[in-house]
Protein backbone atom coordinates (compact mmCIF):
# COMPACT_ATOMS: atom_id res chain seq x y z
CA UNK A 1 0.00 0.00 0.00
CA UNK A 2 0.75 3.33 -1.13
CA UNK A 3 -0.98 5.86 0.80
CA UNK A 4 -0.40 9.66 0.28
CA UNK A 5 -1.83 12.51 2.94
CA UNK A 6 -2.77 15.32 1.31
CA UNK A 7 -4.58 18.68 1.93
CA UNK A 8 -5.56 21.89 -0.10
CA UNK A 9 -3.62 24.14 1.88
CA UNK A 10 -1.31 24.67 4.83
CA UNK A 11 -2.14 24.20 8.26
CA UNK A 12 -5.16 21.84 7.94
CA UNK A 13 -3.32 18.77 10.16
CA UNK A 14 -1.76 17.18 7.22
CA UNK A 15 1.65 16.07 8.35
CA UNK A 16 -0.06 15.56 11.99
CA UNK A 17 -1.82 13.03 10.53
CA UNK A 18 0.51 11.15 8.18
CA UNK A 19 3.09 10.93 10.95
CA UNK A 20 0.47 9.49 13.66
CA UNK A 21 -0.49 6.81 10.96
CA UNK A 22 2.77 5.98 10.55
CA UNK A 23 3.90 5.88 14.23
CA UNK A 24 0.93 3.80 15.00
CA UNK A 25 2.25 1.19 12.24
CA UNK A 26 5.68 0.99 13.40
CA UNK A 27 8.16 -1.20 11.89
CA UNK A 28 5.65 -2.29 8.96
CA UNK A 29 5.59 1.72 8.09
CA UNK A 30 7.76 3.70 5.79
CA UNK A 31 6.97 7.87 6.14
CA UNK A 32 8.29 9.90 3.41
CA UNK A 33 7.82 13.58 3.23
CA UNK A 34 7.57 14.58 -0.09
CA UNK A 35 7.20 18.22 1.20
CA UNK A 36 10.60 19.49 0.20
CA UNK A 37 10.03 22.63 0.04
CA UNK A 38 9.52 23.09 3.76
CA UNK A 39 10.06 19.35 5.19
CA UNK A 40 8.65 18.77 9.04
CA UNK A 41 7.89 15.24 9.45
CA UNK A 42 10.92 15.05 10.69
CA UNK A 43 10.11 17.69 13.82
CA UNK A 44 7.40 14.94 14.99
CA UNK A 45 9.60 11.70 13.89
CA UNK A 46 12.32 12.66 15.40
CA UNK A 47 14.80 10.62 12.79
CA UNK A 48 18.10 9.58 13.09
CA UNK A 49 19.20 10.37 10.29
CA UNK A 50 21.52 7.61 8.73
CA UNK A 51 22.73 8.55 4.58
CA UNK A 52 22.39 11.65 2.66
CA UNK A 53 21.65 12.00 -1.23
CA UNK A 54 22.56 14.63 -3.31
CA UNK A 55 19.89 14.62 -6.17
CA UNK A 56 20.55 16.97 -9.61
CA UNK A 57 18.63 17.87 -13.06
CA UNK A 58 21.05 17.82 -16.41
CA UNK A 59 22.11 21.24 -17.16
CA UNK A 60 22.85 22.17 -21.32
CA UNK A 61 27.05 23.04 -21.44
CA UNK A 62 27.83 24.43 -24.72
CA UNK A 63 31.17 24.36 -26.31
CA UNK A 64 31.35 27.70 -28.13
CA UNK A 65 34.28 26.76 -30.28
CA UNK A 66 31.79 24.39 -32.11
CA UNK A 67 29.02 26.12 -31.77
CA UNK A 68 27.70 27.63 -35.31
CA UNK A 69 24.91 29.29 -33.53
CA UNK A 70 21.99 27.91 -35.18
CA UNK A 71 19.65 27.98 -32.57
CA UNK A 72 18.04 24.81 -33.08
CA UNK A 73 18.86 23.93 -29.22
CA UNK A 74 16.67 27.16 -28.60
CA UNK A 75 13.74 26.12 -30.94
CA UNK A 76 13.44 22.60 -28.92
CA UNK A 77 13.41 24.06 -25.38
CA UNK A 78 9.84 24.90 -24.35
CA UNK A 79 11.06 26.82 -21.43
CA UNK A 80 13.85 29.07 -23.07
CA UNK A 81 16.44 27.44 -20.95
CA UNK A 82 18.64 28.01 -23.32
CA UNK A 83 18.71 30.83 -26.06
CA UNK A 84 20.94 32.06 -29.40
CA UNK A 85 21.18 35.93 -28.86
CA UNK A 86 23.41 37.54 -31.60
CA UNK A 87 26.43 36.07 -31.65
CA UNK A 88 26.01 34.02 -28.15
CA UNK A 89 24.05 31.18 -26.49
CA UNK A 90 23.15 32.20 -23.20
CA UNK A 91 21.24 28.97 -20.88
CA UNK A 92 19.52 29.74 -17.77
CA UNK A 93 20.02 26.69 -15.70
CA UNK A 94 17.22 27.30 -13.16
CA UNK A 95 14.49 27.13 -15.95
CA UNK A 96 16.33 24.01 -17.28
CA UNK A 97 14.15 20.67 -16.84
CA UNK A 98 17.03 18.37 -17.63
CA UNK A 99 15.07 16.64 -21.17
CA UNK A 100 18.74 16.64 -23.05
CA UNK A 101 16.35 17.44 -26.25
CA UNK A 102 19.17 20.87 -26.68
CA UNK A 103 22.15 18.10 -26.75
CA UNK A 104 20.37 15.41 -28.91
CA UNK A 105 19.34 18.11 -31.79
CA UNK A 106 22.71 20.70 -31.79
CA UNK A 107 23.89 19.69 -35.29
CA UNK A 108 27.58 20.05 -34.16
CA UNK A 109 27.13 18.65 -30.89
CA UNK A 110 28.41 21.40 -29.23
CA UNK A 111 26.11 21.15 -26.50
CA UNK A 112 26.96 18.34 -23.37
CA UNK A 113 25.21 17.15 -20.49
CA UNK A 114 25.89 19.35 -16.80
CA UNK A 115 24.49 19.10 -13.36
CA UNK A 116 23.18 21.38 -11.04
CA UNK A 117 22.02 20.03 -7.50
CA UNK A 118 18.56 20.41 -6.71
CA UNK A 119 18.80 19.54 -2.96
CA UNK A 120 19.17 16.58 -0.86
CA UNK A 121 17.16 12.89 0.29
CA UNK A 122 17.77 12.19 3.44
CA UNK A 123 17.17 8.36 4.98
CA UNK A 124 16.91 7.00 8.34
CA UNK A 125 14.98 5.59 11.07
CA UNK A 126 12.54 6.96 13.68
CA UNK A 127 12.16 4.54 16.30
CA UNK A 128 10.93 0.99 14.29
CA UNK A 129 9.77 3.15 11.16
CA UNK A 130 11.88 4.04 8.10
CA UNK A 131 12.27 7.48 7.38
CA UNK A 132 12.45 9.30 4.28
CA UNK A 133 12.41 13.14 2.92
CA UNK A 134 13.65 15.40 0.85
CA UNK A 135 15.16 19.21 1.45
CA UNK A 136 15.66 21.71 -1.07
CA UNK A 137 18.11 23.99 -1.99
CA UNK A 138 17.45 27.30 -1.03
CA UNK A 139 16.60 29.27 -3.53
CA UNK A 140 15.35 26.85 -6.06
CA UNK A 141 12.28 26.54 -7.72
CA UNK A 142 11.84 23.62 -9.20
CA UNK A 143 11.20 20.75 -6.65
CA UNK A 144 8.99 17.71 -8.56
CA UNK A 145 12.15 15.91 -9.55
CA UNK A 146 13.10 16.03 -6.24
CA UNK A 147 9.86 15.17 -5.20
CA UNK A 148 10.18 11.85 -7.83
CA UNK A 149 13.58 10.99 -5.63
CA UNK A 150 11.74 10.63 -2.96
CA UNK A 151 9.56 8.74 -4.05
CA UNK A 152 12.03 6.43 -6.10
CA UNK A 153 12.93 5.67 -1.93
CA UNK A 154 9.77 3.54 -1.68
CA UNK A 155 10.16 0.22 0.02
CA UNK A 156 7.41 -2.07 -1.60
CA UNK A 157 7.55 -4.43 1.26
CA UNK A 158 6.47 -1.46 3.66
CA UNK A 159 3.39 0.57 3.85
CA UNK A 160 4.27 3.77 2.75
CA UNK A 161 2.79 7.21 4.07
CA UNK A 162 3.78 10.05 1.64
CA UNK A 163 3.06 13.28 3.06
CA UNK A 164 2.69 15.47 0.13
CA UNK A 165 3.17 19.44 -0.02
CA UNK A 166 0.06 21.51 0.85
CA UNK A 167 -2.36 22.74 -2.27
CA UNK A 168 -2.87 21.44 -5.78
CA UNK A 169 0.18 22.19 -7.74
CA UNK A 170 2.53 20.01 -9.45
CA UNK A 171 4.59 18.90 -6.55
CA UNK A 172 0.98 17.76 -5.22
CA UNK A 173 0.57 15.75 -8.47
CA UNK A 174 3.61 14.20 -8.48
CA UNK A 175 3.76 12.93 -4.87
CA UNK A 176 -0.12 11.32 -4.97
CA UNK A 177 0.21 10.10 -8.63
CA UNK A 178 1.07 6.41 -8.23
CA UNK A 179 -0.62 5.91 -4.84
CA UNK A 180 -3.20 3.65 -3.87
CA UNK A 181 -5.21 6.14 -1.93
CA UNK A 182 -5.65 9.62 -1.07
CA UNK A 183 -6.40 11.48 2.61
CA UNK A 184 -7.62 14.53 2.20
CA UNK A 185 -7.33 16.64 5.28
CA UNK A 186 -9.18 19.96 6.13
CA UNK A 187 -10.50 21.19 8.90
CA UNK A 188 -14.36 22.82 9.00
CA UNK A 189 -14.30 26.44 8.12
CA UNK A 190 -14.85 27.91 4.73
CA UNK A 191 -11.40 28.55 3.84
CA UNK A 192 -10.66 24.58 4.54
CA UNK A 193 -14.09 23.83 2.47
CA UNK A 194 -12.79 26.13 -0.55
CA UNK A 195 -9.85 24.26 -0.78
CA UNK A 196 -11.00 20.87 0.09
CA UNK A 197 -12.86 21.19 -3.18
CA UNK A 198 -10.27 22.22 -5.53
CA UNK A 199 -7.85 19.60 -4.35
CA UNK A 200 -10.63 17.42 -5.05
CA UNK A 201 -10.94 18.48 -8.63
CA UNK A 202 -7.05 18.24 -8.93
CA UNK A 203 -6.59 14.46 -7.92
CA UNK A 204 -9.58 13.17 -9.17
CA UNK A 205 -8.44 13.10 -12.59
CA UNK A 206 -5.84 10.72 -11.45
CA UNK A 207 -8.92 7.79 -11.30
CA UNK A 208 -7.07 7.22 -7.30
CA UNK A 209 -9.54 6.61 -5.02
CA UNK A 210 -9.62 9.31 -2.01
CA UNK A 211 -11.27 10.56 1.43
CA UNK A 212 -11.36 13.02 4.20
CA UNK A 213 -10.09 13.31 7.23
CA UNK A 214 -11.52 16.60 8.73
CA UNK A 215 -9.45 18.13 11.97
CA UNK A 216 -10.63 19.55 14.39
CA UNK A 217 -14.41 18.75 13.60
CA UNK A 218 -15.97 20.27 16.46
CA UNK A 219 -15.52 23.85 15.66
CA UNK A 220 -17.10 24.56 12.37
CA UNK A 221 -20.52 24.01 10.49
CA UNK A 222 -21.34 21.05 8.92
CA UNK A 223 -20.71 22.43 5.57
CA UNK A 224 -17.70 20.23 5.03
CA UNK A 225 -19.83 16.95 5.76
CA UNK A 226 -22.72 18.03 4.24
CA UNK A 227 -20.08 18.19 0.62
CA UNK A 228 -18.41 14.76 1.31
CA UNK A 229 -21.59 13.30 1.53
CA UNK A 230 -23.29 14.99 -1.43
CA UNK A 231 -20.13 13.94 -3.45
CA UNK A 232 -19.67 10.65 -2.31
CA UNK A 233 -16.50 11.02 -0.72
CA UNK A 234 -15.99 8.66 2.19
CA UNK A 235 -15.61 10.77 5.68
CA UNK A 236 -12.85 8.63 7.74
CA UNK A 237 -12.06 9.95 10.81
CA UNK A 238 -12.68 12.92 12.38
CA UNK A 239 -10.56 14.80 15.23
CA UNK A 240 -12.13 17.04 17.42
CA UNK A 241 -10.38 20.24 18.75
CA UNK A 242 -8.29 18.79 21.91
CA UNK A 243 -6.09 21.08 23.59
CA UNK A 244 -3.80 18.53 24.62
CA UNK A 245 -3.06 17.66 20.91
CA UNK A 246 -2.19 21.61 20.57
CA UNK A 247 -0.14 21.54 23.39
CA UNK A 248 2.13 18.59 22.25
CA UNK A 249 2.41 19.80 18.86
CA UNK A 250 3.82 22.71 19.99
CA UNK A 251 6.31 20.54 22.13
CA UNK A 252 6.88 19.02 18.89
CA UNK A 253 5.04 15.91 20.07
CA UNK A 254 3.03 13.36 17.88
CA UNK A 255 -0.72 13.17 18.54
CA UNK A 256 -0.72 9.48 19.30
CA UNK A 257 1.88 10.52 22.22
CA UNK A 258 0.42 13.90 23.22
CA UNK A 259 -3.40 12.10 23.24
CA UNK A 260 -2.78 8.48 23.28
CA UNK A 261 -6.40 7.34 23.51
CA UNK A 262 -6.41 8.21 19.68
CA UNK A 263 -4.00 5.24 18.86
CA UNK A 264 -6.92 3.00 18.39
CA UNK A 265 -8.50 5.63 15.84
CA UNK A 266 -5.36 5.60 13.50
CA UNK A 267 -5.28 1.73 13.36
CA UNK A 268 -9.03 2.02 12.38
CA UNK A 269 -7.72 5.06 10.03
CA UNK A 270 -5.20 2.75 8.15
CA UNK A 271 -7.80 -0.49 8.12
CA UNK A 272 -10.79 1.84 5.94
CA UNK A 273 -8.33 3.06 4.02
CA UNK A 274 -7.04 -0.30 3.33
CA UNK A 275 -10.86 -1.58 2.51
CA UNK A 276 -11.51 1.10 0.38
CA UNK A 277 -9.09 0.77 -1.57
CA UNK A 278 -9.37 -2.96 -2.35
CA UNK A 279 -12.84 -2.09 -3.13
CA UNK A 280 -12.85 1.28 -5.03
CA UNK A 281 -9.29 0.86 -7.35
CA UNK A 282 -10.48 -2.61 -8.95
CA UNK A 283 -13.95 -0.99 -9.79
CA UNK A 284 -12.13 1.85 -11.17
CA UNK A 285 -9.71 -0.24 -13.36
CA UNK A 286 -12.76 -2.13 -14.83
CA UNK A 287 -14.51 0.99 -15.86
CA UNK A 288 -11.24 2.68 -17.32
CA UNK A 289 -11.67 -0.39 -19.61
Amino acid sequence: MIVSIASGKGGTGKTTVATSLAAVLGSRAQLLDCDVEEPNCHILLKPEIRTTESVTVAVPQVNNAACTLCGKCGEVCRFSAIVVIGDQVLTFPEMCHGCGGCSLLCPEKAISEGHRELGVVETGTAGPTDFVHGCLRVGEAMSPPLVRAVKRKIDPAKIAILDAPPGASCPVINTVMDTDFIVLVTEPTPFGLHDLKIAVDAVSPLGIPLGVVLNRSDIGDGEVQRFCADSDIPLLMEIPHDRRIAEGYARGDLLVDSAPKYREAFFRLYAEIEHLASRIRPNMREAAR
